[in-house]
């Protein structure tokens, strides 16, 4: 038991040290972020103004709602923008311990998980977000004045972006499956109604019973859906190709 204790030690010291940087690196990154705080809550805060030109400015109704808000804002900036470091730490501990063809695969599976994310969050921002704000703000007329909070408004903003986000995962999961051997290459295939029927549920909650939003998550989420089959295809038949090539 204690040798086992002494030969873990290095290891466990070397976690110890890379948590340590990643907390520092989110802590650092944080703060510059609410440095800039009116800068990027007035980004965030841009596409309601676009979607209903009348709006001048959000509310808060609790004396610590901005403050909390801007720390979640700040909190949520600050992750992002160390998570490349995040990841190169996450990368240093568990490389030693790869083989070469293990290290190739999991920076082809960092990259594309990443990849997928930024691009869901993009699409979410940019895409989605414009309308469906442009869609809840149509109810606002002479007899009903919109005077959105804060807090709720930055809230229902991360977790849009979160949500598409993760959402865009979709093909890179179904690939990890095929590959992995828990699913036979044409489950998905065969399971595609099925499928579509759970997209169409959680985009409806996802977008909060918004008709427009689940259409706009529900579409894309479709379209990665059949780009997952065919990936799918494609890698379980290199994989094949690689069995029947090895020794």
């Amino acid at each position: 038991m204690i040798a086992a204790l002494e030969h873990f030690a290095p290891h466990h010291q070397e976690l110890r040290t890379r948590l340590i940087r990643c907390f520092l690196a989110i802590g650092i990154c944080t703060a510059v972020a609410y440095l800039f705080i009116d800068h990027i809550a007035a980004f965030c805060m841009r596409p309601l103004f676009l979607a209903y030109p009348p709006l001048a400015h959000l509310v808060y109704t609790r004396l610590t709602e901005a403050f909390i808000s801007y720390i979640k804002l700040s909190l949520l900036t600050g992750i992002l923008a160390s998570s490349p470091f995040i990841l190169y730490q996450v990368w240093m501990f568990v490389a030693p311990g790869l083989l070469d063809n293990e290290k190739r695969i999991a920076r082809r599976v960092v990259f594309w998980a990443t990849m997928l994310f930024a691009g869901g969050a993009l699409f979410a921002f940019f895409v989605v977000l414009p309308r469906t704000l442009h869609f809840f703000m149509s109810y606002a007329g002479p007899g009903l004045e919109p005077m959105p909070k804060l807090g709720l408004y930055l809230t229902f903003v991360a977790r849009m972006v979160m949500a598409f986000g993760i959402a865009f995962e979709i093909p890179f999961l179904m690939v990890m499956a095929t590959r992995t051997g828990l699913v036979r290459a044409d489950h998905f295939r065969s399971k595609r109604k099925y499928f579509y029927m759970v997209i169409v549920g959680l985009s409806f909650l996802l977008a909060a019973g918004d008709i427009t939003a689940t259409v706009l998550l529900s579409l894309p989420l479709f379209g990665l859906y059949e780009a997952g089959i065919i990936a799918g295809r494609v890698f379980a038949g290199q994989g094949r190709t690689d069995e029947a090539e090895s020794p």
